[in-house]
Order: structure tokens, then sequence, then C-alpha cells
């Protein structure tokens, strides 16, 4: 039987994939999650779904602009809807996941999963530049006399990245 975590987040990942596609706003969301929930319920983690759409969507401008700085090649604009969504749920597991929980190298490892099973023929390729980028990011924090563990480097990191996205803002 396949991991349920892993069903789970193919489950976030149609869910989030449709909400996109379709342009609905933040509160639509919540009809495809329902659907996707009721249909793969006996297989799948519901709470780990629930949290990685909530969690995404919350985090979804800052998601996305990590994105794009993690791939400056390819404009939002231009990443297919697959690989965009994927990378949202491989970024928000990075960032906001409890490491002890989901360790990087899973949540980098399952997305590429994802990216291989639902995208393109590079997109196992592109999924792990732009979340290898992140993590080497992180991990170079980790290594500056201010972080002193492991939720200080993400909280650094993502209050540098917060105020670099209020200074694009303006």
């Amino acid at each position: 039987m396949m991991n349920s975590r892993h069903l789970s987040r193919q489950v976030a990942m149609q869910t989030i994939y449709e909400w996109d596609f379709k342009k609905l706003k933040k509160g639509q969301i919540k009809d495809i999650l329902d659907r996707n929930l009721e249909k793969y319920h006996k297989n799948i983690d519901n709470a780990f779904v629930q949290t990685l759409i909530k969690g995404i969507l919350k985090n979804i401008t800052l998601i996305d602009k990590l994105i794009k700085k993690a791939a400056p090649e390819w404009p939002i604009e231009q990443i297919s809807k697959t690989d965009k969504n994927i990378l949202r749920i491989g970024i928000y597991e990075l960032l906001y996941q409890d490491s002890g929980e989901v360790p990087p190298k899973v949540a980098i490892n399952e997305a590429i999963e994802l990216a291989k099973a639902y995208g393109g023929n590079s997109s196992g390729k592109f999924v792990n530049g732009v979340l290898g980028t992140i993590y080497r990011e992180i991990n170079e924090l980790s290594k500056t006399k201010e972080a002193k563990d492991k939720s200080q480097i993400k909280d650094k990191f993502l209050s540098k990245a917060k105020n670099n996205l209020k200074k694009n803002a303006k």
C-alpha cells in the first residue's frame, strides 16, 4: 500500500492545482478540498492534507516570491501550474513544517516524486533545483552566529524573505 503521507501530498497537490487552475479565491478551495477528502479519506491523513492546504494559502504570497527568487529565469506565470503547485507544497514543508516530523530531504524528495508523476519530462529536475536552492540558503543561515537552533534558522530565513517582500512591494 502507498504511504498515506505520500498519497496525502497527492491529494493536496490535486486540490491546490484545481483551485489554481480555476483561478478561484482562497475561500473557494473548501469545496474542492471537501470533495477530495471524501473521495480519498480512507487512505490519507486528512489533518495533514488540511494543514498543507491552509498553510500554503496563508503563506502563498511569500511562497510564490521564493519560487520567483529561486528560479529567476522562469517567470512564475510561465511555470506550469503542476510544477508551481508542487513547489508550493515543497516550500511549505521546508519552511513551515516541523523538520522532526518532515525532514527537509523528505520534503524535497516527495516533491520530486510528485513532479515525476504529474509533471513534464524535466519537472523533477526543475523542482529539485528550486527546492535545493532554497534549502542551501537555509543551510547558509545555519552557519551564522545568530542561528542557535533549527527553528531559529527557519524563522530567520522567513523573516529575511518577508522583509524582501515588503521592500519590493514599495
